[in-house]
């Protein structure tokens, strides 16, 4: 069998998207060929924890831990947050507005002395060590994925002492991500990150990008092979949970909820067909699984909806598929930054798996946008276009007022977890 060494920050137990998508691939990769071998921490800030995604993990995968050095505590610590996990801690701190003087003083800290992120001091010990391992443990290829970048620092220097080659799998954008301007850095440290980011790009054998505008973007600055594998949905996971609609009209959201992308439109047209129609405001649920920004729920207080919310936290896995299959309507809002109609948030993908429609909230020309439109899943919106979302809101209620539950969502099958793994395993085939 041939052997990928995977250099990951994310690893189960830790939850969240960014662990999905090498747990699944690793979970297909023995049965095409390939025994995964993940390098990642033994002790990573874990700021949601998952067992459930302990059983994707195949027996053929070797599993290497090594400690990391975390500042993230000390972060906390002055910055006067909770732990790991705690609801007093933003999902992106980098894009909260106003900032008190601790938090101006941690991003300085964070932006200038951690280049390109806080993993930084992980990345001599990890090539030193991984240079001895793979003498008697050896791979055909190496593969990275970040963010953290740092990983791709890893992957890189490892390629370089061993000759082994070495693909660089960007789960998101490096110096052209969303939030990058928001770390307010000096013109060094920005140069810093650029240069970093086009040795990563040009030294790889090749670039894995997760959306068509990231993968142009990539290919416009590198000679270096760009790949597009997207994120996906696993059909195991969705063929094992049933859907459980329990009669109310619930909206229903999974995943992180973060305070630049509250849909106000939204709350104004709930708000108002609430207030028209009392059966409408008996029955409506927000259902909000996963981690969500205080502002969010301060917004929804204020549209009059705070006793129309289910606030369920974080929730594993399991049960977050069964909240997306008995939904009325998924919400799908996304962040208010032009730069982010490049992204495809994973929780589309499985949006798509969970065969109920979806309603977008955000860029109207965005690729996310554009999957719902070729998967007929949904629709798109503007954050001001309330027509729009008021007609989307009411279809759905006049059909869960018929009883009427049933839908499918056409040209999904791409993204499932198995084929794209397959596609993959075509690139590793390729360079090995």
């Amino acid at each position: 069998m041939n052997r990928v060494l995977i250099i990951t920050y994310y690893w189960p137990p830790t939850g969240g998207s960014g662990v999905q998508r090498w747990v699944k691939f690793s979970k297909y990769l023995p049965a095409m060929g390939w025994q995964p071998v993940v390098y990642t921490p033994e002790n990573p800030e874990m700021l949601v924890r998952d067992d459930s995604l302990l059983s994707d993990i195949p027996p053929e995968a070797e599993i290497v831990k090594r400690r990391i050095v975390e500042p993230y505590g000390l972060y906390r610590r002055l910055v006067g947050a909770g732990a790991a996990g705690s609801e007093k801690n933003e999902i992106n701190p980098l894009n909260s507005g106003e900032k008190n003087w601790k938090q101006k003083l941690s991003l300085f800290i964070r932006s200038h002395f951690f280049v390109p992120d806080p993993r930084v001091g992980w990345v001599r010990p990890s090539v030193r060590f991984l240079k001895k391992y793979l003498k008697e443990h050896p791979v055909d290829v190496i593969v990275s994925t970040g963010p953290p970048h740092s990983m791709h620092l890893i992957g890189k220097g490892v390629s370089e002492a061993t000759g082994i080659p070495w693909i660089a799998d960007f789960r998101d954008p490096w110096t052209r991500v969303f939030y990058f301007k928001n770390l307010e850095l000096s013109p060094k440290a920005a140069l810093r990150h650029s240069r970093l980011e086009q040795e990563v790009l040009d030294k790889a054998r090749a670039v894995i990008a997760v959306t068509p505008l990231v993968q142009k973007d990539f290919q416009m600055c590198t000679g270096t092979q760009v790949e597009m594998i997207t994120n996906g949905f696993d059909e195991d996971d969705f063929d094992a949970v049933a859907a459980a609609p329990d009669g109310y009209f619930n909206l229903t959201h999974t995943g992180l909820f973060a305070s630049d992308g509250i849909p106000t439109a939204l709350w104004k047209v709930l708000s108002q067909m609430s207030s028209a129609d009392s059966d409408f405001a008996e029955q409506l649920r927000i259902r909000l699984a996963g981690k969500v920004d205080r502002e969010v729920l301060e917004s929804l207080k204020t549209y009059g909806l705070a006793g129309n919310v289910v606030n369920l936290g974080y929730l594993d896995h399991k049960d977050a598929v069964r909240e997306q299959k008995s939904a009325s309507l998924l919400l799908l809002p996304l962040r208010k930054d032009p730069e982010y109609r490049k992204t495809l948030p994973g929780k589309i993908f499985e949006y798509l798996a969970a065969d109920r429609p979806v309603l977008g909230i955000g860029q109207e020309d965005g690729v996310a946008a554009q999957v719902l439109k070729d998967t007929g899943a949904g629709e798109m919106f503007d954050w001001e276009n309330e027509a729009g979302i008021a007609a989307v809101i009411n279809r759905a209620w006049m059909r869960h007022k018929t009883g009427a539950f049933a839908f499918h969502t056409a040209g999904r099958d791409g993204y499932a977890r198995r084929i794209l793994t397959a596609r993959l395993v075509d690139l590793l085939e390729k360079i090995k």
